[in-house]
């Protein structure tokens, strides 16, 4: 890695983002985004929620398609009830991850401080630590069904070399999971993105930006992780948020 300064503390501020289609949890998102679906006994986002505010976040911006913002802002308010200010943005359009974090650059206005984000269908039990001695920070899991997610290639000092998405020959490996951290340099690096062949901003592409730069940061978490965004992998998070 880079000689870059370690911060001490988690970031004060962080970012949800919970837009997108939800197609592979049709016919339910038809009505509804997915994030405000059922995970056993509350909504999907409240679980990215309390990761962010078990690290300490309180500050935390919220971007949601613009169908649904409304049903956002009715279940969370401003935040207040959990010693928390929220911020709403609405993505028009649903152009990928990085498209959408894009959107919050004007909510992050300090570019030596760095900020967490985490995807509003993740489901973590680790308490995640947002610290970051590179430029950037991702946290993987081992899974054994990498081929659904980016997968961390690792060069001989076990530094990220780049992380490969979906790669069609692996099963077992270690995932990139929906919670990163970055600088406000990240703005930059989205800004000079190509759509990829989905005619998306790919976050693996940013990642490996990084990557490329050998300053991406990572943690391998120990404890339970899930998306929830198919019907698999939301009972899998369902059932585990049972036995809590």
């Amino acid at each position: 890695m880079g000689n870059f300064q370690i911060k001490k503390e988690n970031p004060a501020r962080g970012i949800i983002l919970a837009g997108g289609h939800g197609t592979r949890l049709r016919p339910l998102t038809y009505t509804t985004n997915k994030h405000l679906l059922p995970v056993f006994n509350k909504q999907m986002i409240f679980y990215p929620l309390q990761t962010l505010l078990e690290a300490g976040i309180r500050d935390i911006l919220i971007v949601s398609g613009r169908e649904h913002a409304g049903h956002f802002i009715e279940l969370l308010g401003s935040g207040s009830q959990f010693n928390a200010n929220f911020t709403y943005k609405v993505q028009d359009e649903a152009g990928g991850i990085a498209e959408a974090l894009g959107l919050a650059k004007e909510f992050i206005e300090d570019k030596n401080e760095p900020f967490a984000v985490i995807l509003g269908d993740n489901v973590f039990e680790d308490k995640l630590d947002f610290k970051i001695k590179g430029q950037a920070k991702v946290f993987l899991k081992k899974v054994k069904d990498a081929n659904r997610f980016g997968v961390a290639r690792f060069d001989y000092h076990k530094n990220i070399e780049f992380i490969e998405e979906k790669p069609k020959d692996r099963k077992m490996g270690y995932a990139v999971t929906g919670a990163y951290a970055y600088y406000r340099d990240v703005f930059d690096v989205i800004s000079r993105l190509k759509p990829s062949n989905r005619n998306e901003l790919e976050i693996t592409d940013v990642n490996n930006y990084y990557a490329a730069l050998d300053a991406l940061d990572y943690e391998t978490l120990k404890g339970f992780w899930s998306d929830a965004g198919q019907f698999e992998s939301l009972l899998r998070a369902s059932l585990w948020a049972s036995k809590k």
